[in-house]
């Protein structure tokens, strides 16, 4: 039987390890993008992660219900079948943050992506894929939220 005192050191020295070989956590926020987690326009977010003004595209989809009863858990999903998609991002307009999500994405992986968000209130909905020859793509559609899920 383990003592207290050998447990937390057996949990520190795991700690330790796991730090040394990249596998702690709070490591995996090393690419955060502060600015365009802070942006409160979608221009802003894009422009934060380096993309250029967006253009409609079908070949972009979005998916999500008409009317979210609750904010707190929209099931969202976002998607394109074009080659050459470098990244995918989820952007909510009338969230305190606007950037909701946002995958990188390589040849060898389909960018075909589902998460839930929360949503504040009623508000448009893009899924937003970045290209590797500098166009930034978008479709967007109108969610209405009966119940809000995070503060404004």
């Amino acid at each position: 039987m383990l003592k207290r005192r050998e447990m937390l050191a057996r949990s520190a020295t795991v700690a330790g390890l796991m730090a040394s070989a990249g596998l702690w956590p709070a490591l995996a926020r090393a690419d955060w993008n502060q600015p365009a987690f802070e942006a409160k326009s979608v221009a802003e977010a894009i422009k934060a992660i380096g993309g250029s003004p967006p253009t409609e595209s079908k070949d972009v989809t979005i998916t999500g219900p008409d009317i979210a009863e609750n904010g707190a858990v929209v099931p969202i999903g976002a998607a394109t079948a074009l080659p050459g998609v470098k990244r995918v991002l989820i952007l909510i307009e009338k969230n305190p943050s606007v950037l909701a999500a946002a995958f990188d994405v390589s040849d060898a992986v389909e960018a075909n992506f589902s998460t839930r968000v929360k949503m504040a209130q009623s508000s448009n909905v893009y899924a937003v894929a970045m290209m590797a020859d500098g166009k930034v793509l978008f479709a967007q559609k109108e969610i209405k939220v009966t119940l809000g899920g995070c503060g404004g």
